[in-house]
This record gives structure tokens, sequence and C-alpha cells, in this order.
């Protein structure tokens, strides 16, 4: 039988810049009675909120807008939103594709907001270090979450956006399913699966910022590993790197002017919708 225990204590006091995270953190988790005490082989799981403020991530921006465009690196898709601001993915200096570039207004003074850390990875190895050195542990798992949206799916989940400690995919090709078949593309976002699950027990206004997932070990290691940086998709193998109204407005401008880069096929039916052609092209 397969177990998977999480929890989220209380106790972290209110996060300002220049904190100590890591101290913060292990303090908390030292305090606890024994059972739910962080052993060899558990993940901690910390929010990026925390994180920013105490790396000073906190900015004052009268305009939230101005700030999403300052981390933007890309513009993905944009719809705009009449008496509201316009609805902006965009891919931000991480290279994480999200809403507002990952920029969060909540649970921030007024007339602030508070943009992602630099280096999440580089975050939550530094925890990572600190509960190693407290705890006692040899084996220890870091992740730092980050709330986002996804293609085609509704509502919001917590991802990782870094993690120390251990493996962020679970590579199961070259392996079986039940009935034999090989697997040829089933790579796990092991550290996601995590964020998420943990977010079920910190909840988003329950103050709660920090969560420990029993039950992961095997994927845990003695040393840092690579990081959730790898779990973002290289510009390659991205099929979706525009949205659908800006990938047809520039298609539509190419075959305007006649590019020679587009196969003939698509400029062709990119030419008949431009001059008003058959119904079934639009």
């Amino acid at each position: 039988m397969e177990r998977l225990s999480i929890w989220a204590p209380d106790g972290l006091p209110e996060i300002t810049p220049g904190d100590d995270l890591g101290e913060l953190v292990a303090d908390l988790l030292a305090g606890l009675d024994e059972p739910d005490r962080p052993r060899d082989g558990d993940v901690v799981v910390v929010t990026s909120k925390i994180v920013s403020k105490a790396e000073g991530r906190v900015v004052a921006a009268d305009d939230r807008e101005q700030a999403i465009t300052d981390e933007t690196v890309r513009v993905v898709a944009r719809r705009e939103r009449p008496g509201l601001p316009p609805l902006r993915i965009v891919e931000n200096k991480l290279g994480l594709v999200m809403a507002a570039a990952g920029v969060d207004a909540s649970n921030t003074p007024a007339g602030t907001v508070l943009l992602l850390p630099v280096d999440p990875d580089a975050s939550a190895r530094t925890i990572r270090a600190a509960l190693t050195q407290r705890l006692g542990l040899g084996r220890i798992g870091v992740v730092v979450t980050d709330t986002a949206g996804r293609p085609w799916r509704d509502a919001l989940v917590d991802i990782a956006i870094g993690c120390a400690g251990i493996a962020p995919t679970d590579d199961l090709r070259g392996s079986t399913d039940a009935h034999g078949r090989p697997l040829d593309v089933t790579v796990t976002a092991v550290v996601d699966e995590i964020a998420a699950a943990s977010e079920l027990v910190r909840g988003k206004s329950s103050g709660r910022a920090v969560a420990v997932v029993r039950g992961m070990g095997h994927h845990v290691s003695a040393d840092d590993g690579p990081g959730a940086r790898v779990l973002v998709r290289s510009s390659a193998d991205d099929l979706f790197r525009e949205g659908s109204a800006e990938a047809y407005a520039r298609g539509v401008a190419d075959g305007r002017r006649g590019s020679t880069d587009l196969p003939g096929q698509a400029r062709e039916v990119l030419e008949r919708r431009a001059a008003g052609g058959h119904p079934g092209d639009r």
C-alpha cells in the first residue's frame, strides 16, 4: 500500500524583506511534535510569495500593468477586456508562460506588487541548506510553488517554479504499462504534482505558506539536483508559442506580404481569408 501525507503547520511569522527565510522555516519545522517534524525523504513546500518577500521582491507599483510589462520577455497572447486592463499571457524572465508574468498584487501593501524570485531554484537550495543543518537531515527536498492557469482548463493550480533535493520528473519511458505495452512518451512532472497537492492543505487565505509532504522519498536525493528549470519547455518543442488570435494575425500579415516562409498551401489559405474567400477557410 502506498501512502502520501501532507500537513501545513501554523506559526510562521509575517515575512519581511531581509528575513532569513531558511532559518524561519527551519525554526517552524523544528518546533513541531516528533511525528510531524520532517525526516529524511520528506519534501518541504514553500510558496513563492514568502520567498519573494524575504528576497525583497516587493516593488512600488501604482500601475501593476507597468510591472507586468517590465517582467515580460515575450507576449504569447493578449485579449482586451472593456473597462479592465487587458489579459496578457506572457513569457517572463524565468521562462515561465503565465498570466500577468506572475506579478502578484494580493497579500501585499497597497501601492506595491510582488515579483517572482529572481532564481527560484537557488532559493530552494538555500532553504534546503538551512533545513539540512538545523534538522540534521541528509535527504530532504524543497519545492517553491506559484499559482498558474493551464491551457484548455479553467481554474488554477499550484506548480513548482523551483526545487532542490528532489528529482523534478519521473521518466517512465522505456518501461511498460499494466498490459505490457511500452511507454514511449510518459514523463511525470513530480514536483508540479507535489505543489498542487500541498495547496490543498495550505489554502490560499489561511496564512499557511509551508507544507510538509511525506511519501515521496523515492524521488528525494542527497544532492540539490537539476532544479525545476528543466520543466520549462524549449522553444523548439513548443507548438503553441503564440495565442490563436496572434498567430492568425501574423499569418494574415505574412500572406498579404506574400511571405515565402509559409508552406504553399498555408499561404494560399491565408490569402483567401485575407481576400474574403471561401467561408470554410475562415
